[in-house]
């Protein structure tokens, strides 16, 4: 039988990794760094990458080569022999040590960063000519990448805004690039310099000079007018003229972003109608929850616990007798009759009204009742308890009893039965003496 064909594995697509003018590995340590740190570098324009391994496309650092001053060997510390795997990277804000693994992987570093900053390739290192062909073929791609680029210092403002950011922010650089007044698509270039006075004066005087230069745009190339023109391949060639030209005199211009940490607005004053900046107060924190569950949103709201008033003594309902002293009257198959109740000679019973006169009952004489049996009480009520039982089974043993008898029977019970349910709210002794009563009525032979 033959198999179906399989479809060949298609390899998956991998991230395309950054490309590079050059990249090997770096150990970087930084101005707040303790120890040096390894990343896999790569160097891609003006910009230095740091990487966790090579197989990485997200970077983890980077630094700006645009604020570039210089490179130094550098001996490690405490030492003053130079094992050329040291070299310093100054910049204009900051100062980073690199350390490497060769010599050669020194030079290499340093060419590659010489040739994209200065846009030459560098002649006073110890380099093979691979390594400076490699170079050379960096340096073209820089110079075409910048040809489509605007850089870093070119801001789109006039002729005297330009001044006045210069003179406003004289940390940020000294040298601007702007769109040129004459509408030709050339570009200006504007510089600020500050000429100082005698010493010999106690106070020395202190004078901007702001210089403006034209740049034309001539195809593809751009040409400095000056007493000699210089034709550059693209803006940053510009700017690397001008700061090559001034001995580094003069530096890009770079404004940094400036954002404010407190909301303001403008109101005017009550009493001149002066406008003055107030600054917006902060909100106040919300007040914590308690200790107990957070209500959840949208649904009920919960009532407000109420408060529970201690019950008195007083209002307490009286305890329930003892099951054992509660009887069942038993109904069977004994016919329907009404009886004739006594008078009751205790005046805090209720007075029951007279039943009817006795009917009629057929001849023959009901089942005696079954009477469940009582256990034995300790003291007096377990006494009374006994004779009540041996007397009712007497009473209802004897083949003689008639229907009076059965009469007297249930009539007693029923006594008793309203007694028991209205011992409930008597006390303590007129529930002994009541239970006591009804006791001697069941039985007559303990009156006598």
């Amino acid at each position: 039988m033959a198999l179906a064909l399989r479809p060949p594995r298609v390899p998956k697509p991998k991230s395309s990794l950054p490309s590079h003018y050059h990249e090997s590995f770096l150990e970087k340590k930084g101005p707040r760094d303790r120890d040096y740190k390894k990343f896999w570098a790569g160097l891609q324009g003006l910009t230095l990458y740091f990487y966790n391994s090579y197989r990485d496309s997200q970077y983890m650092e980077k630094l700006d080569l645009g604020v570039f001053v210089k490179l130094t060997d550098e001996a490690p510390w405490g030492s003053s022999h130079d094992p050329g795997t040291h070299f310093c990277l100054v910049l204009r804000n900051q100062e980073i040590k690199f350390k490497v693994e060769s010599l050669e992987s020194r030079e290499m570093w340093k060419g590659f960063i010489l040739t994209v900053v200065e846009l030459r390739v560098p002649s006073n290192l110890t380099l093979l000519p691979g390594h400076l062909y490699m170079m050379a073929e960096a340096l073209a791609k820089e110079e075409a990448r910048r040809a489509l680029e605007m850089p870093s210092c070119f801001l789109k403002v006039s002729r005297l805004e330009a001044q006045l950011l210069l003179e406003r922010h004289p940390e940020c650089g000294n040298l601007l690039l702007r769109p040129s007044g004459d509408g030709a698509g050339g570009v200006s270039v504007s510089t600020l310099q500050t000429l100082n006075g005698p010493l010999t004066r106690p106070c020395p005087r202190r004078t901007p000079v702001v210089r403006h230069y034209k740049v034309k745009c001539e195809g593809p190339k751009y040409v400095i007018d000056v007493e000699e023109p210089f034709s550059c391949t693209s803006l940053d060639a510009v700017v690397n003229y001008f700061v090559s030209h001034s001995n580094k005199k003069l530096m890009p211009f770079l404004l940094d972003d400036d954002y404010e940490k407190v909301i303001g607005y403008v109101e005017a004053d009550k009493e001149n109608g002066e406008s003055v900046w107030v600054t917006a107060s902060a909100p106040s924190a919300p007040s914590a929850p308690g200790p107990g569950p957070a209500p959840l949103r949208g649904g009920p709201k919960q009532l407000p616990p109420s408060s529970i008033a201690p019950v008195s003594s007083q209002d307490k309902l009286p305890p329930l007798l003892n099951q054992d002293e509660n009887y069942v009257i038993p109904t069977g198959d004994a016919p329907a009759a009404n009886y004739v109740n006594q008078d009751v000679p205790s005046p805090s019973r209720p007075v029951v009204p007279k039943p009817r006169k006795l009917a009629m009952f057929q001849a023959k004489p009901p089942k005696p009742p079954i009477v469940p049996k009582s256990e034995p009480k300790k003291g007096l009520n377990g006494g009374l308890a006994r004779k009540l039982a041996v007397s009712s089974a007497q009473a209802f043993s004897s083949p003689t009893t008639g229907l009076a008898d059965v009469t007297a029977e249930l009539k007693g019970k029923l006594q008793r039965r309203l007694a028991l349910e209205h011992a409930a709210e008597c006390t303590g002794d007129q529930r002994a003496n009541l239970q006591v009563w009804c006791i001697s009525q069941a039985d007559p032979s303990s009156q006598n």
